[in-house]
């Protein structure tokens, strides 16, 4: 029977599936428990050479090429298949695929490590600069304002806002594939503008910790501020291979305010996720993602915050005072520890209420009108909004020092804080991030 077949092969290939897509499978075959047994061949074949299910597809170590070439072959002979997009730097492709092309793909291609489904990931949304301590950071004389450094903003886009004139330097769409720069959504403007607003329009009230930061917009994320992995991938492999072809003013920075429910493999870079930002890191990218706002429950840290290397921001409210003895942990800011039981999040930042750039006629705009500030500003909350900062504190740092690796920078934001420094790492990290003290003196 139909549902026997589905069921043997999720259970004879359950190391090669993941969860998600072993549970979507499963329950193409619920319907038939109320189906008369003499309908179940029909609706047999109709289900498994007519659903389509988008999934990414891992290869085993070395074997990309020979594996996407399998791979293309099965999917040739099958209707209704496509392969999508290629990921060499994580060994990966993505691809539309039937069950029958599953149980196909499964029974002849022996490159294949494992396939997942290609789920959903969203922007993170449940005076930052002063309370973080980066506004005049002064070294040698020069205050620093991120001048020099390029941070990618992998999110819905960016709004060409007065307040970042002139340095967004660089576009890429995902969503709709357009050139020039926009952001249907709202959430990556603001995001942008918690790094590097210029706060002109203001008179410097709304400025953010680079307020001299270049800008490169990676819109992977629509209208409603959802995206999939394979486009999250396809983002973060875009910043990687624009480096190669951008040596002399290269991305230093990727800001991800975005992420989805982490699931346990057997080891964090099973995650698709994990593993592209971790090969940005590896390419010397510093990465800072958000940790989630699926607080305050323990163990709620988002992917891709279960990464071990890359910098995983939770929030808090500074009641919008400059000082921290009014200081708490955001209730929403996501708790470690990880799925894989390591401390997360790594550093805290202001999350709560933080005013930053509005995209006129977006859709978090039409939705929360009463959020705007004034006719160019807009506010929200969010480990969304905690990550850019920090984002924009280690542009500050690289501006410094430009010498410095991932893992350094890492460092030195870990060891900024003189808040919240002796407290459950798995609630405040390593504490409030605290420019002043991230940046080095020498």
């Amino acid at each position: 029977m139909f549902g026997y077949s589905m069921v043997q092969m999720v259970r004879s290939n359950a190391h090669k599936l993941d969860w998600p897509l072993r549970e979507n499978v499963l329950q193409l075959y619920k319907p038939f428990k109320w189906t008369p047994c003499f309908l179940h061949n029909f609706f047999e074949k109709k289900v498994k050479n007519r659903k389509k299910m988008s999934v990414i597809i891992e290869f085993e170590e070395g074997c990309h090429e020979s594996g996407f070439h399998s791979t293309g072959q099965v999917l040739l002979k099958e209707k209704r298949c496509t392969i999508k997009k290629q990921f060499q730097t994580i060994n990966c492709c993505s691809a539309e695929v039937t069950p029958s092309a599953l149980h196909m793909l499964l029974s002849q291609c022996r490159d294949i490590r494992k396939i997942y489904l290609n789920r959903e990931v969203k922007a993170l949304l449940d005076t930052a600069a002063e309370s973080s301590h980066a506004k005049e950071v002064t070294r040698n004389g020069t205050v620093l304002t991120g001048k020099g450094v390029t941070v990618a903003v992998i999110d819905t886009g960016i709004y060409q806002h007065p307040d970042l004139e002139g340095r967004v330097i660089g576009f890429a769409d995902f969503v709709n594939q357009k050139t020039e720069p926009y952001d249907d959504n709202g959430h990556g403007t603001h995001c942008a503008g918690d790094i590097a607003s210029s706060g002109a329009s203001s008179s410097g009230k709304y400025q953010g910790p680079a307020p001299e930061a270049d800008l490169i917009g990676v819109k992977v994320l629509n209208k409603s501020g959802s995206g999939t992995l394979a486009d999250i991938i396809e983002g973060v492999e875009w910043c990687i291979q624009y480096n190669k072809e951008h040596t002399k003013n290269p991305i230093r920075i990727i800001s991800m305010s975005l992420g989805g429910d982490a699931l346990r493999y057997d080891k964090e870079t099973d995650d698709p996720l994990v593993k592209a930002v971790e090969e940005a890191w590896n390419e010397g990218i510093v990465v800072c993602v958000a940790a989630g706002n699926s607080g305050p429950e323990a163990q709620t840290i988002s992917s891709p915050g279960v990464s071990e290397k890359v910098i995983t921001v939770g929030a808090y409210d500074d009641n919008n005072t400059a000082g921290n003895e009014d200081d708490t942990v955001a209730s929403f800011s996501s708790r470690g520890p990880t799925v894989y039981g390591k401390e997360k999040p790594d550093i805290l930042a202001p999350g709560v209420d933080i005013v930053s750039l509005r995209s006129p006629r977006s859709y978090l705009d039409k939705l929360q009108k009463s959020n705007r500030v004034g006719s160019l500003y807009f506010s929200l909350s969010g480990t969304s909004m905690a990550t850019p900062i920090c984002a924009g504190i280690a542009a500050l740092i690289l501006q410094q020092n430009p010498q410095l690796s991932p893992d350094e920078v890492k460092t030195l934001i870990k060891q900024s804080p003189d808040q919240w420094t002796n407290e459950d790492p798995n609630i405040y990290g390593a504490g409030a991030v605290n420019a002043e003290n991230a940046v080095p003196k020498e």
